[in-house]
This record gives C-alpha cells, structure tokens and sequence, in this order.
C-alpha cells in the first residue's frame, strides 16, 4: 500500500496519491442527502435517513401556487441539515409563449424568496426549452432576461442552480454545447449549476468526465442529483433508478461524486433511499 502524502493539485482540483485517499478526503467533507417526499416534516426525515443535505419543494410542482411560509421554517432555519429546493416542473423559463413564459419568471423570483426564507442553499430549477421550429437563441435569451429584470431589483436572494435534462432537441440545457451557450448569456449573473447523472446519460453525454466538461463551460457544479436510469443511454427518457438497480454503473456515479466534490441528493426510489445512502458512502469509504 502507499504511504500516505498529502494531496497536490491537476488543475483546479485536488490529487491524492489513490482513488481510496481521495474518495475518503471527499467523503469526510461532502453533504450528501436525498429528496424527501415528506415536505410537512424536511428535517424529520432528513435526521431518520442521517441525511447531510435535503431537498424539498414548497409548493405543489405540478401547479402554480404561490408558496405559502413553511410551517416549520424556523427548525429548517436552525437545523444542522442543509437544505436545497426545488422549483416546480411547470416552469419554463426559455419558453417564447408569454403565457407560460411570464409566470415562469414570476415562479421563480417567489420560489427563491421562499427558500431564502428557509435558509436554503439554493433553488434548483430546469434548462426548460422552447416548441420544434423556434428558435433556441431566444430560450438562451430568455433566461439572460430573467437574470437582468431580476439584478434590477436586487438579484436573487439565493443562487438560482440550472438543472441539465434529459430530452428534447431544444432543450436549453440537456447537451454540453447547448449549456455552453446558456452560460455565455447567463454565467456572468452568478448562475449556478445542478448535474443531474440520469439526465446526462439519458440526454447523451457520457459520464466518463463529465465533471471536468461541464466545469469548463461552468466553472462550477454546486449541487449533483446523483440517479441511475431505467432507460438506456441518449433515449431522452428520465426515468431514475436506485443506485445499483440501473443501467449506469454504479462505479461511474461514484466517480462522479468523487470528481464533483459538491453536495449530493439523491433523487431515486423512495422506497432505495436508505440503501443507496448507505451504498455511496461505503462506496466513497472503499468499503
């Protein structure tokens, strides 16, 4: 075995002399948590998984409520337990329809100020995409508007983290140019960026350094929504799996975590989640 060394540095990142020091480096410094479904009570079930990190909606992700105060914000506020939230699925951001572009916008300045209110880390919210036929420049530039009318007043109250997904041929965000090109409009207003491991391999991007991609367009991955896929790689499907169930190796996210060094939440089956918490930090450990 080698001896032990400290770590120097590839880039901007840390080296360590195998993959065991370095996945125990990572693991003794990374959030790693999942997606809970019992949104009344984050912290409750955060603590049951031993969770370091939650993510939760605060409104209903199919609808367009406006978040109303979190019955229980002050223990989220003074919880050790990080929390992320997730912004509803309706959003569109890019879209060139005003009626669903509009109150996107609006969705996503009051859901930021509701996770603001919970001390959350940040608001996770998807590429979106515009309709067959338009223009992919003007999704880019819709959600360079965003960012302008927002900064207007303000800026965001916390980091906005644009997800990557799964489908679509005009997507804003589901293939590594189209994320490059969303990140000349929008990465100089401090965007964030959310790796989702289902969406890339369903999108088509293989996850054999995909960190280091995505960071040279980014310069960042701030949260990683570690799933594995049901569906096969580029079939555009997001349908996630639980860690060792999937057609992704359970290696490679590994790997990718490792690589990322970012909070970790866990996406999949409710009914895996405690084994797949287990399994990733075994897997980090070298256990």
């Amino acid at each position: 075995m080698l001896p032990h060394t400290q770590p120097g540095t590839v880039g901007n990142r840390v080296a360590f002399p195998d993959d065991r020091d370095r996945n125990a480096a990572t693991l003794d410094v990374m959030r790693i948590g999942a997606h809970v479904r019992q949104d009344a009570d984050p912290i409750g079930a955060g603590e049951r998984l031993g969770a370091d990190i939650v993510q939760l909606f605060l409104t209903d992700p199919q609808k367009w409520d406006k978040p109303e105060p979190h019955p229980q914000a002050d223990q989220i506020r003074q919880s050790p337990i990080d929390v992320v939230v997730h912004s509803s699925y309706v959003i569109n951001v890019a879209s060139l329809n005003n009626r669903l572009r509009m109150p996107s916008r609006k969705a996503v300045a009051e859901q930021a100020a509701a996770a603001a209110d919970i001390g959350a880390i940040g608001l996770v919210v998807h590429g979106g995409h515009v309709r067959d036929g338009e223009n992919p420049a003007a999704g880019v530039a819709n959600w360079r508007k965003l960012f302008e009318r927002q900064q207007d007043k303000g800026g965001f109250p916390v980091p906005i983290l644009v997800e990557n997904t799964a489908g679509g041929d005009f997507a804003m965000a589901r293939h590594l140019d189209a994320i490059a090109r969303l990140w000349d409009a929008i990465g100089e207003f401090g965007a964030g960026f959310c790796l989702d491991t289902c969406h890339a391999w369903a999108g088509g991007e293989e996850l054999l350094g995909i960190v280091e991609r995505v960071k040279a367009i980014t310069g960042r991955i701030d949260l990683v929504h570690l799933n594995n896929s049901r569906d096969e790689f580029d079939s555009a499907r997001d349908r996630h799996a639980n860690l060792t169930t999937g057609l992704i190796d359970p290696a490679m996210l590994t790997a990718v975590v490792s690589a990322a060094g970012a909070p970790v939440v866990l996406e999949t089956p409710a009914d895996g989640i405690a084994d797949d918490l287990a399994y990733l930090r075994g897997a980090l450990s070298g256990d």
